[in-house]
């Protein structure tokens, strides 16, 4: 057996830290991924892993090997799918994100892969369950707003999201022209969540503390906050690709300027092992294309 089969079986394993994850990614049996790890282990002298209950954890020595070896192993993995026959295109993609990015930003643009024969089936979700579809191989490519883990995903960044303080007109003028935390707080927050996680990077900016506030309401959806920010019935933060528009039209006021408004990353992710498909490949890229080309 060629010691490639071993690497690429390690990989696999050290990426899903699971020995039946990386059985199941590469159509082998376990039993057969535990025989090319000892064999490899056999090879380098070293233990790679520790077995678990659930998973498995990574060495030094896996850790060292994998620096090594992995971006050389998914170089080679890449052109050998791209010498594979251009007639893989189409077939079923799974994407997930998160629900409001993906009415904004990218559902419409994916009618020309639509056009190319593949079929499209989107899941929505909070990072964790977004995670966990990508983790279990459930989707092939995500988008979320928190840093991958190199190790085991492949990512790229899609575009840095500006959050921006809004309010209706008619509270704005309530708050004057230099709101005080005081006055916010007197005001309901629309929030997407408890933890507040685009309030709280906002108001820490402006105020220089962090919010001690409990939100009026919390939806998980900034379209709603968003609709409900405009009616004046609270105030909320919001991405700036979210509140453009209203932005523009006058229905709602930012309180933080653009320049000066703390930022946030979202990313396109994918387990590296997903790569050996052209099709997956074709979608990736594709998707990337759709921000490079609006940069």
């Amino acid at each position: 057996m060629s010691h490639l089969d071993h690497l690429r079986t390690f990989i696999d394993a050290y990426r899903l830290r699971s020995f039946s994850r990386a059985a199941e990614s590469l159509g082998m049996t376990q039993p057969a991924v535990s025989l090319h790890i000892q064999a490899l282990e056999a090879f380098v002298g070293k233990p790679l892993f520790v077995r678990r209950a659930r998973g498995v954890i990574a060495t030094e020595a896996a850790d060292e090997l994998a620096r090594a070896i992995g971006p050389m192993m998914d170089g080679l993995e890449m052109r050998m799918a791209s010498y594979r026959s251009s007639g893989e295109m189409g077939g079923t993609v799974h994407i997930a994100g998160p629900s409001d990015f993906i009415n904004s930003k990218v559902a419409a643009g994916l009618e020309p892969l639509m056009a190319q024969g593949f079929q499209i089936r989107v899941h929505t979700g909070n990072r964790d369950r977004i995670y966990s579809l990508l983790n279990a191989s459930t989707v092939d490519l995500a988008i979320t707003a928190s840093m991958p883990d190199e190790h085991s995903h492949g990512f790229a960044q899609l575009l840095t999201e500006r959050l921006l303080l809004v309010v209706a007109p008619g509270m704005a003028k309530k708050l004057g022209v230099k709101p005080t935390a005081e006055k916010l707080s007197g005001l309901p927050l629309i929030a997407f969540d408890e933890d507040l996680p685009l309030i709280r990077p906002v108001w820490t900016s402006l105020f220089q503390f962090a919010p001690t506030m409990q939100a009026a309401l919390t939806i998980p959806d900034l379209r709603i906050i968003k609709d409900l920010v405009v009616k004046g019935i609270g105030w909320s933060v919001l991405p700036d690709y979210q509140c453009t528009e209203a932005l523009e039209s006058g229905q709602l006021v930012s309180i933080t300027s653009r320049q000066g408004a703390p930022t946030n990353n979202l990313y396109l992710v994918w387990n590296k092992a997903s790569m050996r498909s052209p099709r997956i490949v074709h979608v990736r890229d594709f998707i990337l294309g759709m921000f490079n080309n609006n940069a």
